[in-house]
């Protein structure tokens, strides 16, 4: 029990590149351990980054987590070492990591850095065939009263076709990917990703423990009050 206590005493008076070391040892105790360089960086959202180049170990973090206990930091440091090895990554560090970001006074803090840092690079809502703010409102009237606080709207800047749409509540704004803006799609298809992320303003992400739950059981019921949504889904498959 002793050894336990000593383990995590040690753990709490580490530095952060200490911890990053150590943890190096502990996934390749064969491996020679390289300089560490460990940097707070402001980061517009989460993430944060590790590559060896020259010997060199260089751990960029969000510095969001600058405060963030010494445990966190190590379960960090298990995941950035394991994927840049290409091992799994163990499942309790990777609990305890997505624990902590969905706590409230972090999520609130990721939610500030996003507002205050984070760039949207969008195209005016009224595009090539279609008007966003038109959308908007025709979808408002149908099937939400038209009581919905239009955001702001735009196309993306660039055309994916992997995220067809999608809603930032830092900045309140509904994206949809510019993709969709061509003559020979069906208008039932943009409604649908339209009404899909209108939903997201009525039904928030639901954040319980570790688990974030994008699409509630209550999201997904009110999708299906969506008039021909599996013809719209259909549609979606065959874009042009």
């Amino acid at each position: 029990m002793s050894d336990v206590v000593n383990v995590q005493s040690t753990l709490f008076f580490e530095t952060p590149e200490q911890i990053f070391l150590r943890v190096f040892s502990v996934i390749r105790p064969r491996t020679a351990v390289p300089m560490m360089t460990v940097k707070f960086c402001p980061f517009a959202n989460a993430n944060s980054f590790i590559r060896l180049e020259a010997g060199i170990l260089e751990v960029r973090l969000t510095d969001v987590l600058r405060d963030a206990p010494a445990p966190i930091l190590e379960a960090l440091a298990f995941i950035l070492i394991s994927k840049l090895y290409r091992r799994p990554v163990p499942r309790s560090y990777s609990h305890r990591y997505r624990l902590y970001l969905n706590r409230k006074d972090v999520r609130h803090a990721l939610h500030g850095v996003r507002k205050e840092r984070g760039r949207k690079q969008i195209r005016h809502p009224k595009g090539k065939w279609f008007d966003l703010v038109e959308l908007f409102e025709d979808l408002n009237i149908r099937y939400f009263h038209g009581l919905m606080t239009r955001p702001a709207l735009g196309w993306s800047a660039r055309p994916s076709r992997t995220t067809l749409g999608h809603y930032d509540p830092s900045h309140h704004m509904i994206v949809l990917s510019r993709v969709l803006d061509q003559e020979k799609v069906p208008r039932l298809a943009i409604e649908y990703v339209m009404f899909h992320e209108m939903l997201h303003l009525r039904y928030p992400v639901d954040h319980r423990g570790a688990r974030r739950c994008v699409h509630t059981p209550d999201f997904k019921l009110a999708e299906k009050e969506f008039e021909q949504l599996r013809e719209a889904k259909e549609m979606l498959k065959h874009l042009p």
